[in-house]
This record gives C-alpha cells, sequence and structure tokens, in this order.
C-alpha cells in the first residue's frame, strides 16, 4: 500500500477500511454484533450502541489489567459492571468481554473507544461507566497508581470535570 495525499471523503474512506481490514478482529465484532445486537426488530436501536458497547467493555478491559494482575474478582465485576452499565444477558456480556479484549490487544490508544462514548453518552451516563471503571480497579481491595492514572486519563478524555472525577471515586466507594 502506497501513502497518497488524496483526501477520501467518508464513504470512500469506510470503503477502503472494510476492504482491508476484514481479519479476524473485524470478524468476531460483527459476529457478536450478529448474535446479541440483531435479533429482532425491536432491538434495532441496539445494533447503533454496539460500538459504544464494545467501547465501554473495552475501557473496563483497560482498568482490569491496568495493575498487570488480573484477579477473577476483577474479572466477575467486570461482568457485573457491563451488565449495570448495558443491561445485556450474562451470555451476551461474556461474549462481549472476550471481543473487547481481543480489541484491545489491537488498539493503540484510548480515543477510539472514548470518542465512541462521547458521541452517545450524556455527562450522566459518562459518570456512571467511570464508577463502574472506580469499582472495578477497587475490586480487589486496592488501587493501584497505574489504575488511578488510566481512570484520569479516561476522565479527561470523557470531557468530565475534576469534581466529577473525584465524585465518581467517592460513590464507587459506598456498597449500595
Amino acid at each position: 500500500m502506497t501513502c497518497s495525499a488524496t483526501i477520501l471523503d467518508g464513504a470512500a474512506l469506510a470503503s477502503v477500511v472494510r476492504r482491508r481490514h476484514t481479519g479476524p478482529m473485524l470478524k468476531s465484532v460483527k459476529a457478536f454484533i450478529r448474535r446479541h445486537l440483531e435479533t429482532g426488530g425491536e432491538r434495532d436501536g441496539d445494533s447503533a450502541a454496539a460500538p459504544t458497547h464494545l467501547a465501554v467493555a473495552a475501557l473496563l478491559v483497560e482498568v482490569l489489567r491496568a495493575d498487570f494482575d488480573v484477579s477473577i474478582d476483577e474479572r466477575r465485576h467486570v461482568l457485573t459492571s457491563l451488565q449495570r452499565l448495558l443491561d445485556l444477558d450474562p451470555a451476551a456480556c461474556d461474549e462481549l468481554l472476550r471481543v473487547a479484549e481481543q480489541q484491545i490487544d489491537r488498539s493503540h490508544d484510548l480515543y477510539q473507544f472514548t470518542s465512541a462514548i462521547n458521541r452517545s453518552y450524556s455527562p450522566e451516563d459518562k459518570q456512571r461507566v467511570l464508577e463502574e471503571l472506580w469499582r472495578v480497579a477497587h475490586a480487589d481491595e486496592r488501587l493501584h497508581k497505574y489504575e488511578e492514572h488510566l481512570i484520569r486519563r479516561i476522565s479527561d478524555l470523557l470531557h468530565l470535570r475534576h469534581s466529577e472525577f473525584i465524585a465518581t471515586k467517592l460513590r464507587s466507594r459506598d456498597p449500595g
């Protein structure tokens, strides 16, 4: 592939991306969407939410892995957070987690995930996501400096104020 100075419009770029990126990751994302989000006429809105669902799951996985020590409790908490945030059944959450882990393995930044959330979520929804990120970080009963730093970066990328960052951290410690 040669580098070109040609600027592609959105449709042309999407066409190029579809042709060039049909690897296993894209296939697994498409399979997830088909299995869990395009299963009937009444769920058409869910298929539009699929990129956002994947983005939320990917951020949870990033926090899960931030301290380089993935515990069973933390992984279980990610699944609980997905169910709480996205209102998906347990099988869909398992599959979404698997796809998100693959996506994270191939990603190079957080922006691709936070931008999907920024396009779809209200400030209150973003705070709910941040609160669940804190809960995952606290699931192993200790907060690692890498987890806190990562959540701070995500908070900034979600355009949340510092006061909201602190408030979500405090709320995440409440047992309720």
